[in-house]
C-alpha cells in the first residue's frame, strides 16, 4: 500500500510543543510594576504574554520579525472567477519586490524583514470545478517547501498572500469545512461584480459537488480545493510552531491555512494570533469557527499580508512599552495600597 503523503504532517500538527508559562508569569511580574494600572493597556498586554509563551523568553524580542508573503496561481480563474487576469499575480510579486505596494511600504517604514515566495506562478493549480487542485503528493510537497520560509529564524512570523482567483478558493475551504454552498462563503475579493459573485458561488458549488466522496480530512480539502500558497502558509506556521516561533495570520485568504491546521487539531494555531477581520463578509464567521478574537477591524481586504504587518505593529509597540516604560520604583511613583 502506498505511504500517506500526509501522515507526518499531520504528526506535526497533533505533536505540537506547548508555550512556556513559566515566561508569561515572568512578564506579568514585569507588567504589574510598570507605572500604570493593572490591565489599563488592554490587549496589548496581552500581546507581550503571547511573544514570552511562544518564543519561551522572560524578555520577549521583536528584533527580526519576518512578513511572509506566499504567491500562487489558480486554475479556477478560467470560470470567470476574478475581476484581474491571472497574470496579475507575478506582476504584483514584482511590485512586491521592487517597493512599490502598499506592504513593501509598510516593511520598509517599520523596518520589518519582507520576503515573497512564488510558487510556480507559470503553472496554475487545477480547476476545482474540472478536477483536483493539487494531486495529494504535490500539496504535502508544498506544505514542506513552506516549511523552509523560517530557515533564517525570525522571532516573530506574519503570513499572507498574493494569488488571483484566491478568495474564491478560500471560500471553497471554508464551505468544505463548515458547511454551506458557494454563496454563504464568497465575497466580492478583488472587486467584482454581481455577475462575477454569482460565478464564484457557483464555482464553489461545482467544486463541492465534484470532490464531495473524498473532502472528509482536511488536508484532502486543501489538496482538491486549496492553492500552493495556502498549503505553504499551512507550512510556514507549522514550522514556526515547532521553532518557537509566534505567528500572525492575515485575512480572508491566509486565514484559510489555519483553518486547515485547525480542523487537524485546534490546538494547532494556539500560537497563532489573527490580525484582523477583513472586509470579506465571511471572514468573521470563519474566526467564529475557530474561536478567535483579532485584534483589528479596519475595512480591509488587500490581502498581501497588509493586516499582519498593521499587528506586527501593534506588537512591537506593546513590547517596547513592556521592555522601556518606568517602574514605580524607578520613578518614584507611589504604587497602589
Amino acid at each position: 500500500m502506498p505511504a500517506d503523503p500526509f501522515a507526518e504532517i499531520v504528526d506535526l500538527l497533533m505533536l505540537v510543543p506547548e508555550g512556556n508559562e513559566e515566561a508569561v508569569d515572568a512578564v506579568r511580574r514585569h507588567d504589574a510594576q510598570l507605572t500604570k494600572p493593572p490591565g489599563s493597556l488592554g490587549r496589548l498586554e496581552e500581546l507581550v504574554e503571547w511573544l514570552a509563551r511562544w518564543q519561551g523568553k522572560a524578555k520577549p524580542t521583536l528584533q527580526d520579525p519576518m512578513v511572509a508573503i506566499f504567491a500562487g496561481n489558480h486554475g479556477v480563474t478560467d470560470q470567470g472567477v476574478s475581476a484581474f487576469p491571472r497574470e496579475v499575480t507575478a506582476q504584483m510579486v514584482a511590485n512586491f519586490t521592487e517597493g512599490g505596494a502598499a506592504i513593501s511600504q509598510i516593511c520598509a517604514q517599520h523596518e520589518f524583514n519582507l520576503r515573497v515566495f512564488e510558487l510556480a506562478l507559470d503553472i496554475p493549480t487545477g480547476d476545482f470545478t474540472q478536477g483536483p487542485a493539487m494531486d495529494d503528493k504535490t500539496a504535502a510537497a508544498t506544505v514542506a517547501y513552506g516549511m523552509e520560509a523560517i530557515a533564517g529564524k525570525p522571532d516573530c512570523l506574519a503570513i499572507g498572500e498574493m494569488g488571483i482567483g484566491n478568495t474564491t478558493v478560500a471560500a471553497a475551504i471554508y464551505a468544505a469545512l463548515y458547511g454551506g454552498t458557494g454563496a454563504d462563503w464568497v465575497g466580492r475579493g478583488t472587486g467584482v461584480d454581481d455577475a462575477g459573485l454569482r460565478r464564484k458561488a457557483d464555482a464553489v458549488d461545482r467544486g463541492l459537488a465534484r470532490h464531495k466522496d473524498v473532502l472528509g480530512h482536511p488536508l484532502a480539502v486543501l489538496a482538491r480545493l486549496g492553492g500552493r500558497e495556502i498549503a505553504a502558509m499551512l507550512g510556514a506556521l507549522i514550522a514556526a510552531r515547532h521553532n518557537n516561533t509566534p505567528v500572525i495570520v492575515d485575512g480572508f485568504v491566509a486565514t484559510s491555512a489555519a483553518a486547515i491546521a485547525h480542523a487537524v487539531n485546534p490546538a494547532a494555531i494556539d500560537h497563532c494570533i489573527f490580525a484582523h477581520t477583513s472586509a470579506e463578509h465571511a471572514h468573521g464567521k470563519v474566526l467564529e469557527h475557530l474561536g478567535v478574537r483579532p485584534y483589528l477591524d479596519l475595512g480591509m481586504r488587500l490581502g498581501e499580508g497588509s493586516g499582519a504587518a498593521l499587528a506586527m505593529l501593534l506588537a512591537k509597540t506593546a513590547l517596547n512599552l513592556h521592555l522601556h516604560m518606568a517602574t514605580f520604583a524607578s520613578a518614584g511613583v507611589s504604587g497602589k495600597d
